[in-house]
């Protein structure tokens, strides 16, 4: 997967995680195994980082199991 695909799809299973206001553990560990899968994160892959952290400490956004 390219950068500015793997990008993409972090930024729509974080549109999906607010559209929803919840964000199962399953799909937390897919976001960061995406933003790790190259072994660095890019400057892009960090500000969807920081913006789903922001959501998850204001509870905008909440962790759930699953």
């Amino acid at each position: 997967m390219d950068k500015g695909e793997t990008g993409r799809k972090m930024g729509d299973m974080i549109k999906k995680a607010i559209a929803d206001c919840e964000l199962t553990s399953s799909e937390y560990d897919e976001i960061l195994a995406l933003a790790y899968e190259d072994g660095k994160i890019d400057s892009q892959e960090q500000a969807l980082l920081k913006q789903l952290q922001d959501l998850l400490a204001n509870q905008t956004v909440k962790r759930v199991p699953g």
